[in-house]
């Protein structure tokens, strides 16, 4: 169903009628492109072609690229009609499937990335794999104008290599091992991991491994764990070098705030320029921590700057937040976000372009170059003689100016689809930011995006939906965005004290037992029992680009559980974890999301129930010391006194009893659901916490 008009160019595909913006990007190809669906396989069995999979999403830079060179071209789309049935999914839409493909990708060719390229029979099993293909060939990569006929070819004259080829890869697939059930030495694998992150961490510029360079944040939650768990200062300096090194270097946007997707190089300079939500979120929430650890400014600063970003740009008008930033502008990555020290001239006061051009050591009359500062603040300003103070205001100032400048730029694609997943991690990011800094806009922020999530991404059932665009709640959802919304709810109570996210993020809880619990070996399934058929139901526990859902539902079980007395939520962390012992035993780094709900389990752990008025000066000062602390094997609950509650009222039974000492704030430190005498004395609070 390609439609044609007169009018060059003006080609319409089935792409046209979905919401994803990544389709519609496609959606005048002269490629008659499918969404995924029965009506596309239909056809491939009806006209016995096979199916030709690309998979991308709509800020993704090599798949612009590949749409440009070949699927907008006359003879590519003319090759892929004839040989093929041509299907577009957009990744962040169906996780499901890409994870899938992307398996089958890694199994043949040894990687992955995207655009993904998959070729299927009609019954939607895998025979061919790759990633981006030019339009032309190159010396050890076939080009499309080649490939398609070729495959289209083999299809037809030698079916049976083909299916012999399917049976095998499928062989692989069934094969592949979840896990493998057992019992997980905590002192030992967090050592390892430890050792492991440390062989690889890079002392000169930060970060893990050579380039290209990602954030990680996953290391940087563990590390912040394992120094406070062993007292040693090396996991804590592997963090901070980190953190000071991204924020510092080109991978951050100094003039607009957040970060992008990675950096190309070892020392953070140039970035890859495509912003994601969920980077921003677990960004925000290792510089959030990181402040709890260390009471450093800079960290604070930090993470409010990109908390700053997400609400000014990424954050929808009726609550919740968008998904992406591109990284092209008019087909030119980065375009929005280089300079050329003549431009900084025009727009800067000439004290403030002459310190930006030194402190970023431009070259003039080159290339737009990204703007990035090695140096520590306080080392820029005993380099350029300013004192530091004097150094800020100018800094401050001149990057008002650029941004200000920027924004008469033609901006990057924004990817206005709404993730549950994604979101359920920046409600966590926003409410802990919340917490920890005592800010009411952060704190309304993660609310308002709470009640967006439980209004318009939920079916008849009050199942969770995957994505929201334009009106319409569609897709099914994942273990990923169960166990990030309970994450975002569990942190969103723990900011506020409202009773009702705490049964929210118990029924959501219930809810994902009930559909992805795998029955005869433990762990969550990617997908619901009652979700689409495909080749595999994958189980995960790797940390990717997001953590594992696995491994943060662990940790969600084990802090709820702290937070209700209920035990049984425990024991489902406890297998959650032992499915998937002998992968997280195998490679412990690859599990630091895992190690966190590990960490958490070994304990020690607490529970603190601050009995008293919510609005009472007693009551926030002691909540104040928690907010200061980096206690992150510690849940909080506010009782309002020992007034009796129904089931609904989100205070446990163990806490019920609890009331203030001579009508005065008081702290009940708990481990175990063993509680000590109650005090009114914070700091006596804090004693028991750090014994």
């Amino acid at each position: 169903m390609v439609e044609h008009s007169s009018r060059e160019g003006s080609f319409r595909n089935r792409l046209q009628f979905e919401k994803s913006p990544y389709l519609l990007q496609h959606a005048a190809n002269p490629v008659d492109w499918y969404p995924w669906g029965e009506e596309a396989f239909e056809k491939a069995r009806l006209e016995d072609k096979p199916v030709f999979l690309s998979i991308g999403y709509s800020t993704c830079h090599w798949c612009h690229v590949m749409a440009h060179e070949s699927f907008e071209n006359e003879e590519v789309a003319r090759l892929l009609n004839e040989n093929f049935v041509s299907i577009k999914v957009d990744r962040e839409e169906r996780p499901d499937i890409d994870k899938l493909y992307m398996t089958v990708c890694q199994v043949l060719t040894g990687g992955g990335g995207w655009p993904l390229t998959i070729m299927l029979t009609p019954d939607r099993r895998p025979f061919y794999a790759a990633t981006y293909i030019p339009r032309e060939g190159r010396p050890g990569m076939a080009g499309m104008l080649a490939l398609i006929p070729g495959l289209g070819e083999v299809w037809r004259r030698e079916r049976e290599k083909v299916l012999d080829s399917v049976e095998e890869i499928e062989g692989v697939l069934q094969r592949m091992d979840p896990g493998g059930s057992g019992e997980i030495p905590p002192d030992a694998v967090l050592r390892d991991a430890y050792d492991d992150l440390r062989r690889r961490f890079d002392e000169r510029y930060g970060g893990f491994g050579s380039a290209p360079k990602f954030p990680m944040a996953e290391h940087l939650f563990f590390l912040l764990r394992y120094a406070d768990r062993t007292g040693e200062s090396p996991p804590l300096a592997m963090v901070e070098k980190t953190l000071e090194a991204m924020r510092q270097g080109g991978i951050y946007d100094s003039v607009g705030f957040g970060f992008h997707r990675y950096s190309t190089d070892a020392q953070w300079r140039m970035p890859h320029f495509e912003k994601m939500l969920y980077d921003q979120a677990l960004m925000a929430l290792a510089y959030t921590e990181a402040f709890s650890a260390t009471g450093r400014a800079f960290y604070e600063r930090t993470a409010r700057e990109i908390l700053t970003y997400v609400l000014r740009d990424m954050t929808a008008p009726g609550g919740g937040f968008y998904a992406a930033e591109d990284a092209d502008t008019a087909g030119e990555e980065g375009a929005f976000y280089l300079w050329k020290v003549e431009e900084l001239r025009q727009v800067l006061a000439p004290e403030e372009a002459d310190l930006l051009i030194r402190a970023y050591d431009l070259q003039a009359g080159g290339r737009a170059q990204v703007l990035h500062c090695p140096y520590p603040r306080k080392g820029l300003a005993e380099m350029l003689n300013v004192p530091e103070e004097r150094l800020s205001l100018l800094m401050e100032s001149a990057r008002e100016k650029l941004y200000r400048r920027r924004l008469q730029r033609i901006r990057p694609l924004r990817d206005d689809k709404i993730l549950t997943d994604w979101n359920g991690l920046m409600i966590a990011a926003m409410a802990r930011a919340a917490f920890v800094f005592e800010d009411p806009l952060f704190l309304q922020a993660a609310g308002d995006a709470v009640s967006f999530i439980l209004g318009n991404l939920r079916d008849a059932r009050g199942r969770l939906l995957h994505r929201w665009r334009d009106g319409e709640a569609a897709m099914p959802a994942s273990v990923d965005d169960y166990a990030f919304v309970i994450w975002g709810l569990i942190e969103a109570y723990e900011a506020v004290f409202d009773g009702e996210l705490l049964q929210v993020a118990l029924s959501l809880q219930e809810e994902q037992n009930a559909s992805f619990w795998d029955r005869e070996s433990g762990g969550y399934y990617f997908t619901p029992e009652d979700g689409e058929p495909l080749l595999i139901r994958q189980k995960e526990s790797y940390d990717g680009a997001i953590p594992s859902g696995n491994a943060v539902a662990m940790l969600n079980l084990l802090r709820l559980a702290r937070l209700t007395g209920r035990v049984d939520l425990e024991e489902r962390a406890v297998a959650t974890g032992k499915a998937f012992a002998a992968h997280i035993s195998s490679l412990p780094a690859g599990h630091t999301q895992f190690l966190v709900a590990l960490d958490y389990l070994a304990g020690p752990s607490a529970e603190v129930v601050i009995a008293g008025n919510a609005d009472g000066e007693d009551t926030r000062g002691m909540l104040r010391e928690l907010r200061r602390a980096f206690l992150p094997r510690t849940v909080v609950l506010l009782s309002p006194g020992g007034v009796e509650k129904g089931e609904h009222s989100g205070i446990p039974e163990f806490a019920r009893g609890m009331t203030p000492v001579n009508g005065r704030a008081a702290a009940y430190v708990c481990r175990n659901f063993s509680c000590r005498q109650p005090t009114t004395d914070p700091a006596d609070m804090m004693a028991w916490l750090r014994e």
